[in-house]
């Protein structure tokens, strides 16, 4: 039995999130079938950051063990079975250990925002068209790196033990006409960049105070945060492990 990690881009906008669930599309059971229909047998992948319905990412990593022989162009193959919107990227023996969520050392996001009307940009960016200071958003961002409990930007309804996290980028930039959000950390909570993005647009609009971010952060609770930015604006660029950890890449 050997393990693999399948590294994976896709456009989400028609997906229900990255993980496998009933009675929907997801990126999870769309390549789990890809591979059924390749390697005419099946496996059980495990993700190293889940992606809620609609977000895109850039890279993704699962993993999986499988006891026989990988297509000699698994890659190829494979991406002419899936859909589109979904990419292989590459295939990668590991370790029997390794684990592509646990082993992970940080994940990198950035969110999208256009002002003006946009026909290219209207699945993958939030159109927005207010006045924003990004000077304030920054001092923002600045902020949320001194903390470390994200309780105010973790949605209802989540399973995680622990909403300790530890961001060291956090920062906005224009770049080709949009309005970004970057954000790195270690780990990320459910609904949590679309969080912090919802509610440092209240702050860059006068909205909220940079004192009044504070007091939200430090009061805990999710009932205070702006979570209302759609999903479609949401990247996940990259997931990063640490130097060294893998091996060279099938064919």
């Amino acid at each position: 039995m050997g393990r693999f990690f399948l590294e994976v881009s896709y456009h989400g906008a028609n997906y229900s999130g990255f993980q496998k669930q009933q009675n929907a599309i997801s990126i999870q059971g769309e390549i789990e079938k890809a591979f059924q229909v390749l390697q005419r047998d099946s496996v059980e992948l495990t993700g190293s950051s889940r992606t809620d319905a609609g977000v895109h990412a850039l890279q993704n990593y699962f993993h999986f063990d499988y006891e026989g022989e990988i297509h000699p162009q698994f890659v190829y193959k494979i991406n002419a079975i899936l859909p589109k919107t979904i990419v292989a990227l590459g295939i990668r023996p590991v370790g029997d250990t390794c684990h592509s969520r646990f082993d992970a050392i940080s994940r990198r996001y950035s969110y999208h925002i256009y002002s003006s009307k946009n026909a290219f940009l209207q699945d993958r960016a939030y159109f927005y068209p207010y006045t924003i200071d990004i000077n304030q958003l920054n001092l923002a961002a600045d902020i949320l790196k001194n903390y470390a409990d994200f309780s105010s930007f973790s949605k209802r309804n989540t399973q995680v033990k622990s909403f300790i996290c530890s961001i060291d980028h956090s920062k906005w930039v224009y770049e080709n006409n949009l309005l970004i959000y970057q954000v790195r950390a270690n780990r990320f909570l459910r609904g949590m960049v679309r969080g912090l993005t919802g509610t440092m647009l209240q702050v860059g609009r006068g909205k909220v105070s940079l004192d009044e971010l504070h007091d939200l952060i430090q009061a805990k609770d999710c009932s205070k945060a702006y979570f209302d930015v759609p999903a479609k604006g949401l990247f996940l660029e990259k997931v990063q492990f640490p130097d060294g950890y893998f091996g060279s890449p099938l064919k």
